[in-house]
């Protein structure tokens, strides 16, 4: 009989974090294979655990995950394990997840910890819907596109961000989706766990010198007693000439406009040479 893939879900930062389940799981396997050994000996160390390890990351993948498939074809359970929280969330393991399924092994995922959930719920953004990101473009021209990809999205956003990156990616944030609130959460379950929320423009002022790996939440443009999302087509057009008229001014309008909408002007003008080619 073959072996089992288990997806082991293991601390994001407090080694406390961690089920029974996953405890025994990790003694009981024949192989970890782990994104980072160094950090995975850690663990292990912690609880007492004697598995042999392996590295599994992004830069050996593909040429290490057909002798673990075999070792799970001939009867050997492997756990997987990334540097923190669930595997395969923005971290390696795809390829051998598929590889393993298409092999007819058994797959099965340990729930726990995830940087993903804990920071959604902890910061007092709207939880019904999210969409999760990974991490931005890191050229910035292809940064500035998913920026623009996001400024119509009505769901709240997580994404991570390297810390190196992180004053750029707000300017963005600021300049293309407006005045969005959003959360900038630093050190997730650990000691000095901090989580900055209030107007993007804010956090650029506040956040100092980004240390560490962040997850950001980023709030829909449309909150519970918010204002609405913007009309399309023609009835933004509408709206439009409706306030120019009023304000003897189409550019005050569009700024009426997207201060109405919860909008920076770019983008609710963007809206609006949308709305003329529909």
């Amino acid at each position: 009989m073959p072996g089992t893939l288990y997806l082991v879900a293991t601390p994001i930062g407090n080694l406390e974090d961690i089920t029974f389940r996953a405890v025994r799981t990790l003694k009981e396997v024949r192989l970890i294979a782990a994104e980072d050994t160094r950090r995975t000996a850690k663990l292990l160390r912690h609880y007492g655990i004697a598995t042999p390890a392996t590295s599994l990351h992004d830069h050996n993948e593909r040429r290490r995950t057909p002798g673990l498939v075999n070792r799970l074809l001939a009867g050997d359970s492997i756990a997987l394990l990334s540097d923190a929280g669930t595997p395969l969330v923005s971290d390696p393991g795809f390829n051998l997840v598929r590889q393993t399924l298409d092999a007819g092994v058994r797959v099965t995922a340990i729930p726990g910890p995830s940087a993903v959930t804990t920071a959604l719920v902890s910061c007092g953004a709207p939880v019904a819907s999210f969409t999760f990101l990974g991490f931005p473009p890191r050229r910035l021209g292809e940064r500035k596109r998913w920026c623009d990809e996001l400024a119509r999205e009505p769901r709240t956003l997580v994404f991570f961000e390297a810390p190196h990156r992180l004053v750029p990616t707000l300017r963005l944030l600021d300049e293309r989706l407006g005045g969005r609130t959003a959360a900038l959460c630093r050190e997730l379950t650990k000691l000095h766990e901090s989580a900055l929320v209030g107007p993007v423009s804010s956090l650029l002022q506040s956040v100092g010198t980004p240390r560490g790996e962040y997850t950001c939440v980023v709030w829909p443009a449309r909150d519970d007693g918010g204002a609405p999302r913007p009309p399309d087509g023609q009835a933004l057009i509408d709206e439009l000439d409706r306030l120019a008229d009023e304000r003897g001014s189409r550019r005050g309008a569009v700024k009426a406009l997207a201060d109405q909408y919860g909008l920076s002007a770019r983008v609710m003008y963007q809206a609006i040479e949308a709305a003329k080619r529909e």
